[in-house]
């Protein structure tokens, strides 16, 4: 499998099933989601897709439930989407990046200042010669 083929058909899924969350499906558990990624697995039966709760982290584990029912609906829809023999699973998997971006901005802010100190380069610049030194 090339990997252009991989790329193209993992960017329709996240079209459609972004327009798929958006429009058609209706479980109040979900919310409003958004796609941040999708990814297939080499031989293209599987869609890991990536998504984050807008307005909040909300209650994860019923948005998961709420995805994984409105999976398998969508799958038949994708797959007509896609024009491809076989529709791949689509397996939903909460966007963890955003969460971890925040905690290592929390760690790097909560560092401990360094005492005032001099670049090592500025004690070069004192010990070198001036010009006026030379003659």
């Amino acid at each position: 499998m090339s990997n252009r083929r991989g790329a193209r058909i993992a960017s329709a899924v996240q079209q459609e099933v972004s327009r798929l969350l958006l429009t058609e499906v209706k479980d109040p558990r979900i919310g409003i989601i958004s796609v941040t990624g999708v990814t297939m697995n080499d031989d293209l039966s599987v869609a890991h897709i990536q998504y984050l709760p807008l307005g909040g982290l909300g209650d994860r584990k019923a948005i998961q439930e709420g995805l994984k029912s409105a999976a398998r609906s969508m799958r038949g829809t994708v797959g007509r989407a896609l024009g491809t023999r076989h529709s791949p699973e689509l397996r939903f998997e909460i966007d963890r990046n955003l969460e971890y971006s925040l905690h290592m901005n929390d760690v790097l802010s909560n560092l401990p200042k360094p005492a005032d100190q001099t670049p090592p380069d500025a004690n070069l610049a004192d010990d070198a010669p001036s010009k006026d030194d030379e003659g």
